[in-house]
């Protein structure tokens, strides 16, 4: 009888110490993940990419009572340059707008649309930012052949616009501090993009002299998470205190100014193989004061969520 119970009591022990051995590696190992150098900014695959883009707006009374949500919902296929510095193909596969508690409705003239993205964000008027044409949204009208106010077609160009944006943070700049100073969970840097200021003209609507001007953006290394299977970087942006001045014309005799402040911040999941973005999120709170020629100024308050999904091909529904 000892000697079985002293063998039970050495095989407990055994099972124990490998417990406790085993805990040590993966701590050890955690420890590594935690404190090694890490490359955020790997050659991306040439792999066609599909992305899922929902931007929900809501407006907030005063008093804090929602007074309208709308939602915009874009869909996205990448098709990326044989030549790693050529400039990858996007097509719009589909743009749906949401207004309230109405049905969702198509853009037909989105639909299919392709343009060659570039990830210089210009000032120059001759140029598009992200090489997203600006006449394109000058005039647009859903499936039902209602057209759209300058409001909703200024949001559906700036969903490409807030598209593109997350790549701003998200690839190698080409001077100044970016995302490749990024080396060791924790590392935080001031991007470059801090202080721009883009022109947001859109046409004859939104005219010249608009604009929206960031504040100082803030990009940490937060940490590392699995999305699609595959092992990503967590980045956290930060806008800072951002503003914006817009100069509108409903009508030929009648200018109408905007202007307001903006926080938006979110994290972006890279992938640290393949180097695409695999999911980024975006929340933004606009406040604004509007002037109406022969009208008391209006405030507004809106709150912006925006969520980007990479999808498979296979779940994509055009």
């Amino acid at each position: 009888m000892k000697q079985i119970m002293h063998k039970l009591m050495m095989t407990v022990l055994f099972l124990v110490s490998s417990v406790f051995h085993l805990s040590a590696q993966k701590l050890t190992n955690t420890e590594k993940a935690l404190k090694q150098d890490y490359n955020l900014v790997p050659r991306p695959s040439r792999d066609t990419q599909y992305y899922e883009m929902e931007s929900k707006l809501q407006k907030h009374a005063l008093d804090g009572t929602i007074q309208g949500t709308d939602i915009y919902r874009l869909f996205l296929r990448c098709v990326p340059s044989p030549d790693p510095s050529g400039k990858d193909e996007y097509t719009c596969l589909k743009f749906t707008l949401q207004i309230n508690n109405s049905p969702a409705v198509a853009i037909p003239s989105l639909k299919y649309w392709k343009y060659q993205f570039s990830l210089r964000a210009t000032n120059d008027d001759n140029e598009q930012m992200f090489g997203v044409d600006r006449g394109k949204f000058e005039k647009l009208a859903d499936e039902n052949g209602k057209n759209l106010p300058v409001e909703n077609t200024y949001h559906i160009y700036n969903a490409f616009i807030d598209f593109h944006t997350m790549s701003v943070f998200a690839e190698r700049t080409t001077k100044d501090s970016g995302v490749q100073d990024l080396k060791n969970i924790g590392d935080k840097i001031v991007h470059a993009a801090s202080f721009s200021q883009p022109k947001v003209n859109l046409g004859k609507q939104v005219s010249e002299g608009s604009y929206f001007k960031n504040g100082k953006i803030t990009l940490e290394f937060k940490g590392l998470g699995l999305i699609n299977g595959k092992s990503c970087a967590i980045l956290e942006y930060d806008s800072g205190e951002s503003s914006f001045y817009m100069l509108t014309k409903p009508m030929a005799n009648m200018e109408v100014n905007t202007k307001g402040s903006s926080h938006y911040w979110g994290d972006i999941y890279k992938d640290l193989t393949a180097g695409w973005i695999q999911k980024a999120i975006m929340h933004e709170l606009v406040v604004s004061e509007t002037t109406v020629p022969g009208m008391n100024k209006v405030n507004s308050v809106i709150e912006r969520s925006i969520t980007i999904k990479n999808i498979a091909r296979l779940n994509f529904k055009e």
